[in-house]
């Protein structure tokens, strides 16, 4: 099925001399997410820190406002797109200020 792994990834861009590395530290959690059990057991950690944590791993919109891609304005509308759902209540109270990483 010339299915590829990350070590052969990782492989291709040393050889290529495009591989750059970087320690993770604390917060950061790697899932081989290859098979069913491992794809449920990845869900079920996102969903636990998203609850306990109040926050949203990998907000594509969130990410975009705190890097300076997107205005709060356009937050804002993003928000207002999602309707009344968790989503677009927790992009509103990113765009208030409400939800701050440090």
């Amino acid at each position: 099925m010339n299915e590829l792994e990350i070590t052969d990834l990782n492989a291709m861009y040393l050889s290529e001399g495009r591989l750059n590395v970087e320690i993770l530290g604390r917060g950061f959690a790697w899932f081989d997410t290859g098979t069913v059990d491992s794809l449920l057991e990845a869900a079920e950690f996102v969903k636990t820190v998203q609850k306990r944590q109040g926050i949203v791993i990998s907000s594509p919109e969130e990410i975009a406002y705190n890097n300076g891609w997107i205005s709060k304005e356009q937050l804002i509308q993003a928000a207002e797109k999602c309707g009344k759902s968790e989503y677009g209540k927790y992009l509103k109270r990113v765009a208030e200020g409400k939800i701050v990483y440090r």
